[in-house]
């Protein structure tokens, strides 16, 4: 599974506050199938800090399909993963 976190890191005090968080997991089949591709689920969950992002409420979900998991750098993949789940104000 990979983990992507934003956090906020104080210039005041060096405070750190986590305010979004996405998980991105291989659904495994496809990989057997073919070691370059993969397809991937996504979510992302509700809250601007760990405490409310640990409570686990999902707030969106994508899907990559038939993902060319080793010629693109995984912020190729965020951005895909975003993309599916709508995450398009401002673009």
């Amino acid at each position: 599974m990979i983990r992507v976190t934003v956090t906020l890191i104080s210039a005041n005090d060096g405070n750190h506050t986590e305010l979004a968080r996405m998980d991105i997991a291989n659904d495994v089949e496809a990989t057997i199938e073919n070691f370059n591709r993969g397809s991937y689920n996504g979510v992302t969950y509700i809250g601007r800090n760990t405490e409310r992002l640990n409570k686990g409420t999902i707030s969106k979900r994508g899907r990559l399909e038939n993902w060319p998991r080793l010629q693109l750098h995984i912020w190729n993949m965020i951005y895909a993963m975003l993309k599916d789940m709508g995450y398009t104000q401002g673009s």
